[in-house]
C-alpha cells in the first residue's frame, strides 16, 4: 500500500510540474520585418495591406492567432483575406482579443511553432469613415494612420518597418502634402508613383518596434473623394464634448479641461487660420521688409501686391487686353471671349497668357491655366519686390490710387471725369470702396469710354438693351450711362468672372496659395490619439484620424 501510494504520490506530481511548465509558456516573438501599404481609394474608403515576419522564439507559446487591430469598427469582414507562407488561412471577429475593434488571423494548420518562422498577410479591401477635414485647407481632406502593434512584454528586438500610402487615383504629386513623421523615421517620405499611376508617400525605418504606435498622414485636395466620404465633426457632440469637459473641471479635473482646449479650440483656431492663409496669396519672402519703394509696377502688379481678391484681378486684366484691341467680349454670363490674332505688340506676359486661356475649349483646363497664369504673375511680382519695402511699396501705390480719384473727382464737367475715369480705371479699381465711390462721383451720367463695346455686347443695341453712347469726340452729340449703372456693370463684370470663369473664388485662390503660399507639410496637426494601458481611442476633432488600435500582444 505505501509503495502504490508513493507511486500515485509521484504521478501527481510529475503532472503537476508537467501542466505547471505548459501554463508557463507565453508569447515572445519577434518581427524583423513589416510592410504596410495603405490605399486611400477614391469612393472615400481605406484598404490595408499588412505583412509581418515571425520569428517564433525558442521554447514561447506557438503562434496559434495573430490579432490585427482596426482604425474603426467600419471594417468589411467580407473584403478580408489572410496568409501564411502563401497558404489561406482564416479570420475571426469572435477569436481578436485586442483592444479597440479589430478581427483575428486564425492560424489553424499553419501555426508558427517555438524556433520557427512564418509570414503573415493580411488584407483588408475597405474601411469607411477614415478621411476627415483638413484643419489647415478646408478645401482638403485628412488621413491619418498607425500600424496595428503588439504587447511589449511579447515582443524582442527591432523591426524594419516600411509604411506606403496611396493616394487616391488623379491626385497630381505638386498637390498632397504628408503630416509630420513619427520619432525614428525621416521627416520627409519618399514620393513616387505607383503602377496604378497613384502618388505615393514612404516612410520607412530600419530599427522600430512594432510594440510602439507610429502615426502618418497625409491630406490631398477632397475633390477626388466624395463629399459624403469625408466625417463631419458634429456640433452636437462637439457641444456635448465641451460642456463635459467643463464640468470635469468643476469637479476639479483640470487635464480634461486641457484636453478640451487641444481637441476643441486648436482645430476651430486652425480653420480660422486656414482660412485666412489660403486667402494670402502672396509667398511669405515678399513680406521680408527691404528699403525704400519699388516704382513702375502696372495697377495689376499693384493689385497682386495688395493682395486684392483674384477675380478682381483678372477683371483688371480683362479691360487691359480690351483696350489694347486684342479681345472682345462675345457674351458675358457666361463669359466668353474673341481673341484678335495676331495679338498686339504691347502686350504683357500676364495679359498673352490669360487670353491663351480663353482659347481654351475645356472650362477645366481653362481655369487650370488661369491659375498658372496667377502663379506665374505672383512669382514676377516678387522677383521685383526682391530688397524693396512692401509696406512702403503698397502705400504708395494707394497714393497713386487716392490721386487717380481725386483728378476724377475734381473734373468740372461729365466729359473730363469719364476722360479721367477712363485713363486711369485700373487704377481707381484698386479702392475697395470702387462701387460706391464711382456712384458718389458720377451723380449725371460717364461718358463710356470708345472700347466699352467690345466689353459689352449689348452697346449700342435697341430693344432688349439700353443704347450707351461712346465717350463724345469734339464734334460728337452727348449723352451718357448713369453713375451708378456704369459702376454696376463693372461690379457684374467681377462677379461674371467668378462664377463663369474661376469658379468659386475661394477654391481657386487656395489652388494658386497652395503653390505661392504652401504651408510646410511637417508642421501641421495632423490628428490626435489618446490611449492608455495599451487601448486604444482616436480623438478625431484634428485634421484626421485613421489609427489603427493595439492587437493585443499575440
Amino acid at each position: 500500500m505505501k509503495r502504490r501510494l508513493m507511486i500515485l504520490v509521484t504521478m501527481l506530481v510529475l503532472m503537476a510540474f508537467i501542466t505547471t511548465s505548459v501554463t508557463a509558456q507565453e508569447y515572445s516573438f519577434s518581427i524583423p520585418q513589416e510592410t504596410v501599404h495603405v490605399y486611400w481609394n477614391a469612393d472615400g474608403t481605406m484598404s490595408i495591406d499588412y505583412t509581418w515576419v515571425f520569428n517564433n522564439q525558442p521554447g514561447a507559446h506557438l503562434i496559434d492567432f495573430v490579432d490585427v487591430g482596426m482604425p474603426n469598427s467600419n471594417f468589411d469582414m467580407s473584403t478580408i483575406t489572410a496568409d501564411v507562407n502563401g497558404n489561406s488561412v482564416n479570420v475571426s471577429q469572435s477569436d481578436y482579443q485586442g483592444s479597440g475593434s479589430g478581427f483575428a488571423v486564425v492560424m489553424g494548420a499553419q501555426t508558427i511553432a517555438a524556433g520557427a518562422s512564418g509570414t503573415v498577410h493580411v488584407f483588408v479591401g475597405r474601411i469607411t469613415d477614415v478621411l476627415y477635414p483638413d484643419t489647415s485647407d478646408s478645401n482638403y481632406a485628412s488621413g491619418v494612420f498607425g500600424p496595428t502593434y503588439f504587447a511589449s512584454q511579447y515582443v524582442t528586438g527591432g523591426t524594419d518597418m516600411t509604411v506606403t500610402f496611396h493616394l487616391p487615383p488623379g491626385v497630381q504629386p505638386n498637390e498632397p502634402r504628408w503630416h509630420s513623421a513619427p520619432s525614428g523615421f525621416p521627416s520627409e517620405p519618399q514620393t513616387g508613383i505607383d503602377s496604378q499611376n497613384r502618388v505615393t508617400y514612404t516612410w520607412q525605418s530600419a530599427n522600430a518596434s512594432v510594440s510602439e504606435q507610429y502615426t502618418f498622414g497625409a491630406s490631398f485636395p477632397k475633390s477626388y473623394v466624395p463629399d459624403s466620404a469625408i466625417v463631419q465633426t458634429n456640433f452636437l457632440e462637439a457641444f456635448f464634448g465641451l460642456i463635459v469637459g467643463l464640468f470635469s473641471f468643476i469637479a476639479g479635473s483640470l487635464p480634461c479641461l486641457i484636453f478640451a482646449v487641444f481637441v476643441f479650440g486648436i482645430p476651430i483656431f486652425g480653420v480660422i487660420q486656414g482660412q485666412r492663409r489660403k486667402l494670402q496669396y502672396l509667398p511669405p519672402k515678399i513680406s521680408i521688409e527691404g528699403h525704400g519703394i519699388k516704382r513702375g509696377l502696372t495697377a495689376v502688379e499693384a493689385a497682386i501686391l495688395m493682395q486684392e481678391p483674384l477675380d478682381k484681378v483678372m477683371t483688371m486684366i480683362l479691360f487691359g487686353v480690351i483696350k489694347k484691341s486684342a479681345a472682345e467680349v462675345i457674351t458675358r454670363d457666361p463669359l466668353a471671349l474673341k481673341v484678335a490674332s495676331p495679338l498686339p505688340d504691347d502686350m504683357r506676359d500676364y495679359e498673352r497668357d490669360f487670353v491663351e486661356a480663353f482659347n481654351l475649349a475645356d472650362k477645366p483646363a481653362q481655369r487650370k491655366a488661369l491659375q498658372d497664369m496667377t502663379v506665374k504673375l505672383i512669382r514676377a511680382v516678387g522677383d521685383k519686390m526682391k530688397g524693396f519695402s512692401r509696406r512702403e511699396t503698397v502705400d504708395y501705390y494707394k497714393s497713386i490710387m487716392e490721386r487717380a480719384w481725386q483728378q476724377v473727382e475734381s473734373a468740372d464737367t461729365p466729359e473730363v471725369k469719364s476722360k479721367m475715369l477712363d485713363d486711369s480705371l485700373e487704377w481707381t479699381m484698386l479702392d475697395k470702396d470702387f462701387d460706391d465711390r464711382t456712384r458718389r462721383t458720377f451723380t449725371g451720367p460717364i461718358f463710356v469710354p470708345m472700347w466699352w463695346g467690345r466689353y459689352d455686347p449689348s452697346w449700342g443695341r435697341t430693344g432688349g438693351g439700353a443704347s450707351i453712347p461712346s465717350m463724345p469726340s469734339a464734334s460728337g452729340g452727348r449723352g451718357g450711362l448713369p453713375g451708378s449703372a456704369f459702376a454696376a456693370s463693372v461690379v457684374t463684370g467681377m462677379q461674371n468672372m467668378s462664377s463663369s470663369v474661376i469658379g468659386n473664388l475661394n477654391s481657386f485662390t487656395s489652388g494658386v496659395s497652395n503653390v505661392t503660399n504652401p504651408p510646410p507639410p511637417p508642421s501641421r496637426s495632423s490628428g490626435g490619439g489618446s490611449r492608455s494601458g495599451g487601448g486604444c481611442a482616436c480623438a478625431c476633432a484634428c485634421a484626421g484620424c485613421a489609427c489603427a488600435c493595439a492587437g493585443g500582444g499575440r
